[in-house]
């Protein structure tokens, strides 16, 4: 996947400033794509370029104009190219993973650390996803919302999103719980 398809999909949702994406991109689709506000600014002049998005001035008076963006009839063609095409599988690199290989020579101390931060990094996230969730979903419970609500895409990926770090979240307490086990274990012999 490339940053142009996420964005687009991103405008889905309506006209946004870069600014505005910048926000939408941190919030949803930092469950699947991470990308820094210059990149999305760079990807929009591209993406207008090619006639994929259109913008448009925003005339402010107390602050600098804006532009604001939509995705065109092209655009939208791309995007249901990109649907239609094989998706690859994914693939895990994480730093910790690595660290975690290598704990039996380099020490548990950091290691549990970082598992500790990761874990409670993940359950941040679960609490902004739990009410991202709910206010997709508005007044509607969760499967009345995905029979019958308007645009559930958001709500599905943000769904992903919350079952990723609820199980990293997992992960990590449970390795750093069998570090410290073999850590006292191994420190009374």
């Amino acid at each position: 996947m490339a940053l142009r398809h996420a964005v687009l999909a991103a405008l889905l949702d309506g006209e946004y400033s870069g600014y505005q994406l910048a926000k939408a991109f941190d919030i949803g689709v930092g469950n699947f794509w991470h990308a820094l506000p210059q990149q999305l600014y760079a990807e929009l002049a591209k993406l207008e370029k090619e006639g994929l998005v259109a913008g448009r001035q925003v005339v402010q008076e107390s602050r600098p104009n804006k532009r604001m963006f939509h995705v065109t009839d092209a655009g939208l063609a791309e995007l249901e190219a990109f649907a239609a095409a094989s998706s690859k599988p994914s693939v895990i690199r994480d730093d910790l993973l690595v660290k975690v290989q290598a704990v039996d020579r380099v020490g548990t101390a950091p290691v549990l650390e970082q598992l500790q931060e990761r874990a409670a990094a993940a359950e941040a996230k679960i609490e902004l996803l739990g009410k991202l969730l709910h206010q997709l979903r508005g007044d509607a419970d969760e499967e009345e919302f995905l029979r019958h609500g308007e645009r559930i895409g958001p709500y599905l990926t943000c769904l992903r999103g919350l079952a990723f770090e609820q199980d990293h979240r997992d992960w990590c307490l449970r390795i750093a719980a069998v570090l410290r086990e073999r850590r006292s274990t191994h420190a009374e012999r």
